[in-house]
């Protein structure tokens, strides 16, 4: 048995009451964070040392003497956690500028930055006594919180680290964060797969499957532009703008969860994690693809970005872990798409157009992203 760190996140229903208590911890939380970033600059200007997170809370206690005393109306973990994150932020902030110095960084630092309401109205973390049933969640100060999804969340046998509640285009969510033990996964013993990631279709493998890609956000990106020119066009402050914003908001919620459903179902049909061990994958071979570089391309960076190639690498890894398979990733200069996968022969001359690979010397003729992930099982097999 092992022990792993694993997510929950399930939808709330939640009362008028609830939310406001949820707006309230919210709040607080991005107050704390921009108050102590303010604080960290000052310390940092005046030449002192960067304060921690444990000494800026102290000092926010102390201030809920005075002037924060509204800070007791929500738990103490909510802005104790937003300053552990603001020194997480800094932490990693610095280990990128280190790196960038030694030229072993590319692309933004990723400084902290101030959180605004505009921005979204964000998250909080709680910790403490956290208790959950089939269709509820107990938190701090927060009490007895409905669920939209019942029998999702584990009730015995995890260890409940923390829970953070957040908020998207008007819907509220939990996230628990639990230790659980699970059983060493038996190694997969079926065939070598290989797969060849691509806008027309999102993922095309060597055993002859196709994913198609429902191409979330080009599929209503005429219905997003409607809605955009209707919030621009609302007077600033009015009541129809934060209509208009909130249409705004469900519609890019939309095509966020379409992507992210399509990868996971995807990904666990390619894992296949309730198999036996003779039709689950030994191998799982992809192109190490930097996305980054792919998007620079004027006419396909919408669509590479549409995809969410990093997201499907990610979820692929820890899937195929838990189910005893390998992941292998093949350099992306690796000429897949322009090597014949029966004889070898290079086509040096083939362009992102030319959708069917012609073999010149065995005279096969294949298509490319099928011949691209057979040439990609074929490399982890040799």
């Amino acid at each position: 048995m092992t022990l792993i760190v694993r997510g929950y996140k399930t939808e709330l229903k939640l009362n008028n009451a609830q939310r406001t208590a949820c707006l309230k911890h919210a709040g607080t939380s991005r107050y704390a964070y921009n108050w102590g970033l303010r604080r960290y600059q000052e310390e940092r200007a005046a030449g002192r040392k960067a304060p921690t997170a444990m000494s800026l809370h102290k000092e926010l206690n102390a201030l809920k003497q005075g002037e924060l005393s509204w800070m007791y109306e929500v738990s103490k973990a909510a802005p104790q956690e937003s300053l552990r994150d603001l020194e997480h932020a800094f932490k990693h902030f610095w280990k990128r500028c280190a790196k960038k110095q030694q030229g072993r960084w590319r692309g933004k630092l990723g400084y902290p930055r101030f959180k605004s309401k505009k921005r979204g109205i964000g998250s909080f973390r709680l910790t403490g006594a956290i208790h959950v049933g089939e269709d509820w969640v107990q938190l701090p100060r927060l009490g007895k919180l409905r669920l939209k999804e019942r029998g999702y969340l584990p009730t015995t046998g995890v260890h409940i680290l923390s829970a953070t509640v957040s908020e998207r285009a008007g819907r509220w969510y939990v996230s628990l964060q639990v230790e659980e033990e699970h059983a060493e996964a038996a190694i997969a013993l079926g065939e070598t797969i290989g797969i060849d990631l691509g806008i027309k279709a999102l993922a095309t493998l060597s055993d002859g499957r196709v994913f198609g890609n429902p191409k979330a956000l080009g599929s209503h990106l005429k219905q997003l532009r409607r809605l955009s020119r209707q919030h621009a066009r609302k007077q600033l402050g009015s009541k129809n703008r934060q209509k208009a914003a909130r249409k705004l908001a469900r519609l890019h919620a939309h095509i966020a969860n379409l992507r992210q459903d399509t990868v996971h179902q995807v990904t666990a049909l390619i894992v296949a994690k309730t198999k036996p061990d003779q039709q689950r994958p030994t191998c799982i071979v992809l192109e190490d693809l930097q996305v980054s570089s792919m998007v620079k391309n004027r006419n396909l960076s919408r669509a590479i970005a549409d995809v969410g190639f990093a997201e499907f690498r990610r979820q692929l890894e820890y899937k195929a872990q838990q189910a005893g398979s390998l992941v292998y990733t093949v350099s992306q200069w690796e000429p897949s798409s322009k090597t014949c996968s029966w004889c070898g022969w290079i086509d040096e001359d083939l362009t992102l157009s030319d959708r069917l690979f012609h073999c010149e010397a065995c005279g096969s003729v294949i298509d490319r992203d099928r011949n691209a992930s057979i040439n990609l099982a074929l490399k982890a097999a040799g």
